[in-house]
């Protein structure tokens, strides 16, 4: 059945019900303690809001997701957002493609959506393709609005307590300065497991304790004067007969940057076509930055942002084919591969990928390749992207790697599930986000509503639903 349309009144009215607390959040402290660099933070009441059933932190595909289909299930859905918009790194990080996204339920009705709008970049791939990101915005509010779920953007999660192991309580930060939040169930779709690790969890990150990790990279839009004079380098939705593969379009994108005096920091720089005149572009890697080190990612963003366009003004120089092309926008946020990894009540491991592990709690089948990208600069310019250990079969995600094990009422989804290094590397893309988040959305509304925790949740329970709501 099609969504009445929703009219724009209404639409603001309803994402901002219930506006959370009173905005009188901002307190004078009495004088503060200050002693050998630590500073005391005065204890103050601040205010409390306890009307969800389930709180989703992180609205990216992931997030965005578990929210919609927690509140399509009957609870009431509290979404926070730190960004500006719904859909994290496919709007904000301009990430420019979706991969790993043939799924059934609420993969399937995005590229449905996306497909009525023209905003589905032409491509006969419903696993791989491009799209238009401001589409996506305004397609992922509406989809909330007509959920019900409370979303509310420019707002960081900052804080988690528990009583024993309960998770109870988040503590947000925004303009409306700290506020508290109580529900029985939790999602944490940071990306980077900021939720998680507050609440006391352990986690892994990269290759050991302190890294290495995978780089980042700020994405950006630009704008060339022809597209299809640009063909050889960019990767269009169907390619022509005898066109060149993909890898050959890297390469000489790669060899053009270098002919400017440059070597390109991702030794694949990529372009790919999204309409007419507009591209997308993933051309930089920034080595070693830890995702929550707020200081090292503002010194990559500023060398990120000026080596993209330090490439782009060169190839401009180049004339030809290249002449005209300019940077519409670079994204909001560098695009983090590599953050926490929140233990669960299951690992998904390497050796899960070579023997194609199937388990009867399967929330999504991978079949994304293993792919780590150059560590360093010097890897670089070996191979762009790492070797790969094993020959990976597809595999099942189970529901046991999205429910925390340190804490009761957490769940995850996305980048942040319990895995491995080289396993993250394969189910970290966005086809198997949307996925986690919908089983991870489901299972946490029907625990919140019959006051059991996640893990007392069966997956044939969740999946009979997803059934039953036209999601599976």
């Amino acid at each position: 059945m099609k969504p009445a349309p929703v009219s724009r009144r209404h639409f603001l009215h309803a994402a901002l019900a219930g506006g959370a607390v009173s905005q009188s959040s901002v307190i004078a402290a009495d004088t503060p303690t200050v002693k050998a660099g630590q500073f005391a933070e005065p204890g103050r009441d601040i205010p409390l809001a306890n009307d969800a059933d389930v709180i989703v932190c992180g609205a990216g595909p992931a997030g965005v997701t578990a929210a919609i289909t927690a509140a399509r299930a009957g609870a009431r859905v509290r979404l926070f957002e730190w960004r500006g918009c719904l859909g994290g790194v496919w709007t904000a990080g301009l990430l420019g493609y979706f991969l790993d996204f043939n799924k059934p339920g609420f993969a399937k009705e995005l590229r449905d959506k996306l497909d009525e709008r023209g905003a589905r970049a032409n491509s006969t791939s419903t696993s791989r393709f491009c799209y238009d990101p401001e589409a996506l915005k305004l397609l992922l509010e509406e989809l909330c609005v007509e959920a019900g779920v409370k979303f509310q953007y420019h707002t960081r999660v900052s804080a988690a307590f528990r009583e024993g192991r309960q998770l109870t309580t988040i503590v947000t930060e925004s303009k409306s300065g700290r506020e508290a939040w109580r529900a029985p169930v939790f999602i944490d779709t940071t990306g980077d497991g900021d939720l998680g690790v507050q609440a006391g969890c352990g986690f892994e990150i990269g290759e050991a304790a302190n890294c290495p990790c995978q780089p980042m990279s700020l994405n950006a839009l630009l704008m060339v004067k022809d597209a299809e004079a640009l063909r050889e380098f960019i990767r269009f939705g169907t390619p022509k007969p005898g066109e060149n593969t993909d890898g050959e379009k890297k390469d000489r994108i790669k060899d053009a940057i270098v002919g400017t005096g440059h070597y390109p920091s991702y030794a694949s720089p990529t372009l790919w076509h999204v309409s007419g005149n507009l591209v997308f572009a993933m051309m930089n890697h920034e080595y070693g930055i830890k995702p929550w080190d707020a200081a090292e990612i503002t010194a990559a963003t500023v060398r990120a942002r000026g080596e993209m366009n330090k490439m782009v003004n060169g190839l401009r120089a180049l004339g030809g084919p290249w002449e005209g092309i300019q940077i519409v926008a670079t994204a909001e946020q560098i695009g983090v591969r590599d953050g926490r990894r929140i233990k669960g009540r299951y690992t998904v491991l390497q050796d899960d990928l070579a023997q194609g592990v199937r388990h009867e709690d399967a929330v999504t089948r991978v079949t994304f390749g293993i792919d780590v990208h150059a560590l360093s600069a010097d890897h670089n310019k070996k191979h762009a992207i790492m070797p790969k250990p094993i020959k990976m079969k597809p595999y099942d995600i189970p529901l046991r790697a999205l429910i925390a094990q340190d804490v009761d009422g957490l769940m995850m989804a996305g980048r942040c599930i319990s895995g491995d290094f080289i396993s993250h590397s394969s189910y970290r893309v966005t086809g198997n986000a949307v996925a986690m988040g919908e089983a991870a959305g489901v299972t946490a509304a029907i625990a919140a509503l019959s006051k059991r925790a996640p893990h007392e949740v069966a997956w044939s329970e969740s999946e009979a639903k997803l059934k039953a709501m036209g999601q599976r």
